[in-house]
Parts: C-alpha cells; sequence; structure tokens
C-alpha cells in the first residue's frame, strides 16, 4: 500500500493536510436537489473521506496517476467512484447519466479558472459548485461591481450563480505550502439561469470590455462597430468595472436591438 503521494509542480498540486479545514470544505455543500457529487484533484483523499461519509454517490476525478492509485487503495468504499481523467477535457455530462450533480474540491491553482468557465458551459447540469482557490481568485469570482478586482469571471459567474466568499485558508496547511493564501467559496446556480438576452453576444461583450478595463465602454467596444446613436447612450461612458451584472444583460440588449450580433 502507498504511504503518501509525491506532490507534483507541473499539476499544480499543493496537498492539505489538516483535517478540521477539510472537514469544513466537505460542509460546504448544502446537498439541496442533488445526491451526486464530482471531486476534482482529489489528491490523497484528506477531502474524499468527509465527501463519503454524505449520503452521496461521488465520483473522484483526478489526472495524476499516482493519486489514483493511492486513492484506491485507501478508499475502496461502495459510493465513491476513482476516475483518472482530465476534467477540462472530460465529457462531463456521462458521469452521472445527465443527473443534476454539485462539484467540490482543492482546486490546482493553475487550472482553477478553465475549471469555472467549463462548469459555465455545463451549468444546467450543476446547481452548486464549492471548493478552494487561490484567495485572489475566489475573490474575483465573488466581487460586486466598483471594484478594481471585479472582472470577466465575476460577471460570468454571477449571470448564473450567487456567489459566496466562505473562509480564507493560511499556506501553511498544505504540503508543500503555496506562496499565497486560499481562499473557499460556495456558488449556487439561480432558479432562473437563462439570460433575456443573447447569451453568446453576452460572453463577448464582457470579455472584449474588460480587455481595455481602464477604457470606457464606447472606446473599449470600438470593435462592434457601434452606431453613433448608440453611443449617446449613458451607459457607453462609463468603464466595465462600474457595471453590475444586470447592467451588462441590459447593455447586451441595447446591441442585440441595434442588429449587433456575436458575428462582429
Amino acid at each position: 500500500m502507498k504511504d503518501k503521494v509525491r506532490a507534483k509542480k507541473h499539476l499544480g498540486q499543493h496537498f492539505l493536510h489538516d483535517e478540521h479545514i477539510a472537514e469544513k470544505i466537505g460542509n460546504t455543500l448544502t446537498l439541496k436537489n442533488y445526491d451526486k457529487v464530482l471531486e476534482i484533484g482529489p489528491g490523497m483523499g484528506v477531502l474524499t473521506k468527509y465527501l463519503v461519509a454524505k449520503p452521496i454517490e461521488l465520483i473522484a476525478m483526478d489526472l495524476d496517476t499516482e493519486s489514483i492509485q493511492y486513492l484506491k487503495e485507501n478508499y475502496p468504499l461502495k459510493n465513491l467512484t476513482i476516475l483518472e481523467a482530465d476534467f477540462l477535457k472530460f465529457d462531463i455530462s456521462s458521469l452521472f447519466e445527465d443527473s443534476q450533480f454539485a462539484i467540490t474540491g482543492n482546486f490546482p491553482y493553475n487550472i482553477s479558472s478553465q475549471i469555472v468557465f467549463k462548469t459555465l458551459a455545463w451549468r444546467h447540469l450543476i446547481p452548486e459548485f464549492t471548493g478552494m482557490f487561490q484567495k485572489e481568485v475566489a475573490q474575483r469570482i465573488c466581487e460586486k461591481q466598483g471594484n478594481k478586482t471585479y472582472g470577466i469571471l465575476s460577471v460570468l459567474v454571477q449571470a448564473f450563480y450567487d456567489a459566496e466568499y466562505l473562509f480564507t485558508v493560511k499556506p501553511g496547511v498544505f504540503n508543500p505550502p503555496p506562496k499565497v493564501d486560499s481562499g473557499v467559496l460556495r456558488l449556487t446556480r439561480k432558479e432562473n439561469y437563462q439570460l433575456p438576452c443573447d447569451e453568446g453576444l453576452f460572453f463577448k461583450t464582457v470579455k472584449t470590455a474588460f480587455q481595455q478595463r481602464r477604457k470606457t465602454l464606447r472606446n473599449s467596444l470600438k470593435t462592434f462597430s457601434l452606431p453613433e446613436k448608440l453611443k449617446e447612450d449613458a451607459i457607453f461612458a462609463q468603464r466595465p468595472e462600474q457595471l453590475s451584472v444586470q447592467e451588462f444583460i441590459a447593455l447586451t440588449q441595447k446591441l442585440e436591438s441595434h442588429g449587433i450580433s456575436t458575428n462582429i
């Protein structure tokens, strides 16, 4: 039986070894309207052991062969499926046969934003998402408008999910310790997660606006070839960080009403 797994820098692995914090992360799941959970990056199972104690069906997914071998040897449990796979490349609709499921984990920092973007793409299946990020990323996801931290991730996530920053985790509880603090958050899918505008245009508008975040929307959205009359609207005198999620939706609706589409 393997004693432990060596953390691999190229996979962004930092193994949590504080049992109290692992249990706290496990308890961020509310289990409301789902009984299936996907854990991403389980490592040596410090969080897994608290998840399998819950009345859920759990899949623990990791692309590290050594971690997979360790988990199979140490956690031969009926309600746990251990899967060697890359979450970013995996067709997650096949995981639970199109049933609703939550995602949790101590996410590798180097792919954490990509994990969130993929979750948004599959939001119809994922009512809840919890887990640990680099603190700065977790704060950005949960930030409100009017702040320099507020950006693309903040708007796109909060268009579909209610975002809560839950608690901070210091570097010393990991092996090896990361250079920065970590933060744990919870995303709860909104009851109505369909946007009243073209979603493709909404995503494109948000991303384009924040690429030049210091400029007003009149300037940052120049590539959209805005009609002169539309540019007179007061919203275009603002910078992207000043707009709430609802205002970005309203902006997208204005663009749509002037014939602007994702084909620009």
